[in-house]
Formats: C-alpha cells, structure tokens, sequence
C-alpha cells in the first residue's frame, strides 16, 4: 500500500467515500511510514499509533454508516509540537517543561480537526519555543530534510514539513511567527500558508503576540484550503480572532474555473536587494512568474519600496521569547538552548519605548503594504534566497549571518503586516534540493492567494521529484 503515502486529504476523501479504501488503511500506512522515516529525519517528537488507530477504526464505522463527522473524517493529521493536543504533554522542545499534565485541553485548531473526524497521529519536531528557523532542540535532536537528511528541513515548522514531504500524514498545523511555515515548506517542497493574522484563532496567546500564525502545511493548495475550511471556525478563547467568512476557500480556489486572468502580480526578485538570491533559485521563481504570466496575470517586475525591518523585527521577537522564559529559574535557565539563552537576555534589555519605537515601524510597514496593494492583487518574492543548507546550525556556514533572520528576508516582513503568505514548491536545484516561491496577498486576502497557489498546481508548476525515504 506504498502508494497510499502519495495520496493527498482531498484523494483519501474521495476513496473513502467510494469505498474503496478505509480510514484505518491509511492510518496503518501512515504509521509506518513514520516508523520508516523517523530513524532518517527526526520529524516526530512523539506518536501514538493505539490511539490513532482507535480513532481510525471509529471513523471507518461512521463512513461505513454514511455519516462522516466532518470535513477531515480519518485523514491522518500532526500537529506541531508547539499547540496544545489533548493526551499528552506540550513539550514545546524544552526540558523546562514539566510533563505531568493534565493535558486535557486542545488548541483551537486542532479541536476544530478533531471535531471534524481527523486521526491525530502525533507531533511534530520544533526548536524550542519555536524561536529560530531550523529545526533542532535540546529534547528531540536534529530534524533532517527529507531530500538530504544532513540538510536542514527548516524551522520552526521543520517537523511537519518532513512528515507531509515523505509521506507521514498528508496534513499537519505548523505556526509561524516570521516564515516559521513557509521556510520549512521552501527547503522540503511541499506547500503552507500563513493566514492573515486572526483568521485561525489562537490559544494559548503566543508570547510573540500577534507576529504569530497559525496555518496549514500541506501537499498542495487543495488540501490546505480544505484545512482552512475546518480550522478557521470561531473560538471564545481568542479575543483578537476575526468574524466569520462569508463562504469556502475550497469554492474560492475553483471560482471562474480557477482562473486567474487579469490579476494584478507584482514581481519582486530581490525585495529591492534585501538579500543576494542564489541563481538556481532566481531563475526557478522567474519561471513561475512567466507561468502566473502565461495563465492570463497581469505582471510587473517590481519592488515594493519598504525598508528592511529586521531590527524592529528582532525588538518585537527577542522580548516575546524572553518573556517565554522569564518565569525560570536559574537551573532551569541552563537548561535552554544556548542561542535561545542570547536572543532572550537582548529581549529583555529592551524598554518599554524600544518596543513601542518597533511597534511605530510594524505600523508604517503595514501601511506602506496596504497602499502597495492598492495597485495589485499579489506579491511574487522567492521564499527564501538559498536552499537547505547544513542540519544544526542557525546559519549556513560561511554566510556571515548571526541569527537566522538574516537568510530569511523575504518572510519575516509579513508576520509583522499580517499579511496572508505562501510557499509553493517550483523546482529542484542541481543537487536536488526544493524551491519554493512566496505568494504575498493583501491582508484578508487569502483565498486569493490559494486561488494562485491552486493554479500553479494546475499548470505543473509545484511537480517535484518525491523525497527518498530509504
């Protein structure tokens, strides 16, 4: 049942609705691919085939009634070992977290997921705290790339996008607070988008206030609009979630047929030289862009006009993660991993007016994208400059960077605007490596960006060669 691994949510639907396969058939195959996987990259921190299986075989009973649960009725899910999911512990991927529980609480997302029949099959692999944007931490180790286990899969989603990419369970929920889905889906060639900020509720409320997103990494953009079906639905716990959607991003990505004719894309290859972009990847992004072209948009090269806000950006996350640890005590503070340990003693010299100085630049850089979407539909940017480089470290070596902000320009500048992004896989390097193009909409417009990712799907843009699993 090999090729139960390739099936998408949308395709495992379909056959269960046919009959001609069963929920708990494609949660077997899914744990054993994780079984096969997991020795390979790491992408799990933790599994529990019983009671995914249990969970399968009640879903099987209900598609054998004819009365699905939901939208996600026994498809395979993880969830990012940074949301809450009832059972067992949030370890977050630090040894400071106490593992007695109760743990008897879901994340808002993930008790839409449940509610809507998915079988969780576990979690997924983060940095701790998620802070940084590749995936390692003193609990779990390492998380590898699928197409080269000593390459970074990326963070701080690195966990699920490995187990979409090889097959371990078609959907996973990743959170991204500055590319945290997108870079990972970028290095391992699989699809995430970062919703508009309030779209999918929150909670707990991330100590990264509202850099953070919750969203979905999947095989394609079908998939991730069916998530976003299921996950954007209300929730008390989060005061600053949005109001209600006024229909489906599943009929969103196929109105008019899917066509994308007259939208206005503007096409930045550098975001005005913000980072020096490797040639593999410039000229697999200006591909897609000539696709985008070719299926009716309107594009125009062009910048637009904003000021690299990294240190802002680094102001606003360097207090939220000291004010992660602030509670610990000194044992517990050794404990941490040692660049964590930097970046929260910098956060936590920072002032009050230090901060509100950030928050004035987060202010005019959302103004200044707000009036640029005024004039086009879209942003086209590479997703991130480079490919995957050395599993490990927080920067390629030789890069002259300090902290991973400096490899990933292209993605942090929209937590801090809100904007809905994406990365859409479109095309290998000469050593095999994934690329991913970043799809940047106005805010509130994610069904837009969908729509495009959908259509790039559809013109064969996304085909990439399969992740090894041996």
């Amino acid at each position: 049942m090999t090729d139960l691994h390739d099936l998408t949510a949308v395709q495992l639907l379909e056959r269960y609705g046919s009959g001609d396969l069963s929920p708990v058939e494609a949660t077997r195959a899914a744990l054993d691919r994780i079984e096969q996987i997991q020795p390979r990259v790491n992408a799990y921190s933790r599994v529990d085939g019983e009671e995914a299986l249990r969970q399968a075989e009640e879903s099987a009973e209900r598609w054998r009634r004819g009365e699905p649960a939901g939208l996600l009725d026994g498809v395979p899910v993880s969830v990012k070992d940074i949301l809450l999911m009832r059972g067992g512990p949030t370890l977050r991927g630090s040894r400071t977290v106490r593992t007695d529980g109760p743990w008897d609480e879901d994340a808002p997302a993930v008790a839409r997921m449940r509610d809507h029949g998915a079988v969780f099959l576990g979690k997924t692999t983060t940095p701790e705290f998620g802070w940084k944007g590749v995936t390692d931490n003193p609990v779990d180790g390492v998380t590898g790339n699928p197409y080269d286990p000593g390459r970074t899969a990326g963070g701080s989603s690195g966990g699920s996008a490995s187990a979409v990419a090889m097959g371990a369970g078609p959907l996973s929920l990743g959170t991204d607070g500055g590319g945290s889905v997108r870079i990972p889906a970028s290095f391992c060639g699989i699809f995430a988008l970062k919703p508009t900020y309030g779209r999918v509720p929150i909670y707990p409320a991330s100590a990264f206030g509202t850099l953070a997103h919750v969203g979905p990494m999947t095989r394609d953009a079908a998939d991730s609009a069916l998530l976003m079906d299921v996950i954007t639905g209300p929730d008390w716990r989060d005061w600053s979630q949005l109001g209600p959607l006024g229909g489906s991003f599943r009929e969103a990505i196929s109105a008019g047929g899917g066509s994308i004719d007259g939208l206005r894309v503007a096409y930045s290859p550098t975001m005005g030289g913000a980072a020096a972009v490797d040639p593999e990847v410039a000229a697999a992004v200006r591909r897609a862009v000539d696709l985008l072209d070719g299926l009716g948009a309107v594009v125009e090269e062009i910048d637009p006009g904003i000021e690299d806000p990294v240190e802002a950006f680094h102001t606003l996350w360097f207090s939220g993660a000291a004010r992660v640890v602030q509670p610990l005590g000194q044992e517990q503070w050794e404990l941490l991993d040692p660049g964590l340990r930097e970046i929260c003693a910098q956060g936590a010299a920072y002032s009050a007016l230090d901060y509100l100085a950030a928050v004035d630049v987060r202010m005019a850089l959302g103004h200044a994208m707000g009036r640029f979407h005024s004039a086009y539909d879209l942003l086209v940017t590479p997703t991130l400059p480079i490919t995957a480089f050395e599993a490990g470290v927080e920067v390629p070596e030789g890069s002259g960077h300090t902290r991973w902000t400096g490899w990933t320009p292209f993605t942090y500048p929209f937590n801090m605007t809100q904007q809905p992004a994406a990365s859409v896989p479109c095309g290998m390097s000469s050593s095999g490596l994934p690329i991913g193009v970043q799809l940047v909409g106005a805010r509130h417009a994610d069904a837009v960006v969908l729509r495009v990712a959908h259509a790039l799907y559809g013109a064969g843009v996304a085909e990439a060669v399969p992740a090894p699993v041996g």
